[in-house]
């Protein structure tokens, strides 16, 4: 194992109703005048934001509001939050919804914390020195940001995807309750138990320094999130289900299941990226799209984990040679983001990228890393290139 520093600090309130305490967690951080931070009508047509405003009527809290946080937030939006919350004097930032409008809120906090352009920060030019506070109430259980120091945000002139992270940024307080899950659609829902799924698996398949009461919480994480996704497609409206993989989702992205190992590999988020900068696809679905070939393209380097996690996650059978077994995990792995209707490539998941397309992603992607990057195998930009074109 390797030596670890654990820094989790956000405040948990969890369970139904839960979002009744939003004003006493922001007077509980010091905050006096409000940007709630929000994406689209849902939170509109399902009367969350009209609660929230009430509490924070009653409560005599200020607020201004700024929707329009979409999938792969955009950077435009942050420079529109970072100038209206100067205008109104804002100290406190709330993001209502899921990733994209926690990431969004979290780039705005370092705008109005720093000088100079947030851009910066994403764009690895320098480093942020603070974050105005951020709080959450979360309405997707994926990205895990409720209680991650990351953000990723979506520059609109080139179509870069980056992400950044900083402790700063890791929110004050997560309000979740599992009910607000319950109108999204079926495909959001599996978008994100694929999300939590691949959180946990990135520091999953590592080179070195796992420890055994870190797997055993990733793989128990994993068989969850696989048992309850099962569940949701089923009956999305059963509550416990929702619970177990909301609560799943915080637990795979706020650094758990990475301590004592390498700090994970990460390469299937950063080729997803490029995805996700180009073709503007759900995350979700694109993790997914990519993962089966990036697994066959490193197992056979990092075999041992592949074992495992065949074994002890998908729980194939243990017969036949340690490639077999593994290439069987592999295979269960899409067989299960079949089972969910997630893609398992590129076509699938609707994206016809011609060859310069694919050579675009890969030189973006190793750019975006700074040229080579991985722990179950280091991937070079030709071998991201390679793995494009098998993912077609």
């Amino acid at each position: 194992m390797f030596d670890f520093n654990y820094f989790t600090p956000t405040k948990v309130v969890f369970g139904k109703n839960a979002e009744s305490h939003v004003a006493e967690l922001i007077k509980e951080f010091g905050g006096t005048k409000i940007l709630i931070h929000y994406g689209g009508g849902s939170v509109v047509r399902s009367g969350l934001l009209k609660r929230v405003t009430d509490i924070l009527d009653a409560a005599g809290i200020g607020y201004v509001t700024l929707g329009g946080a979409v999938p792969n937030p955009h950077l435009g939006l942050v420079y529109e939050g970072i100038e209206l919350c100067k205008k109104e004097k804002v100290d406190f930032l709330l993001a209502v919804g899921g990733g994209s409008a926690i990431d969004s809120a979290k780039a705005i906090g370092y705008g109005l914390a720093n000088e100079g352009d947030v851009w910066d920060f994403y764009d690895y030019k320098r480093t942020a020195e603070g974050c105005v506070p951020v709080g959450v109430i979360l309405t997707i259980a994926a990205t895990g940001s409720e209680m991650s120091d990351s953000s990723v945000i979506t520059k609109e002139e080139g179509l870069v995807k980056r992400g950044y992270s900083s402790d700063y940024g890791r929110p004050k307080f997560a309000i979740m309750n599992p009910e607000l899950t319950m109108t999204l659609p079926d495909y959001q829902t599996a978008c994100g138990c694929t999300d939590i799924m691949m959180h946990t698996m990135e520091r999953y398949f590592t080179q070195g320094g796992n420890m055994e009461i870190t797997d055993a919480l990733a793989e128990g994480l994993l068989r969850t999130v696989k048992k309850n996704a099962v569940i949701l497609r089923d009956n999305p409206k059963d509550y416990d289900a929702r619970a177990e993989v909301m609560w799943a989702g915080s637990l795979a992205h706020n650094g758990l299941t990475g301590c004592g190992n390498d700090g994970g590999d990460w390469m299937t988020h950063k080729l997803e990226h490029e995805l996700g900068g180009l073709y503007d696809v759900a995350h979700g679905a694109g993790l997914a799209a990519i993962w089966g070939s990036w697994a066959r393209y490193v197992f056979k380097n990092c075999l041992p984990r592949f074992k495992r996690f065949a074994l002890n996650v998908m729980e194939v059978e243990n017969a036949g040679s340690d490639e077999d077994i593994a290439l069987r995990g592999i295979e269960a792995m899409e067989d299960f983001y079949r089972s969910i209707n997630m893609p398992t490539n590129l076509r699938e998941l609707g994206v016809t990228a011609t060859e310069d397309d694919l050579v675009l992603m890969a030189h973006k992607c190793a750019v975006g890393v700074g040229g080579e990057m991985g722990s179950a195998r280091v991937l070079n930009e030709q071998d991201m290139l390679n793995i494009y074109r098998a993912s077609m």
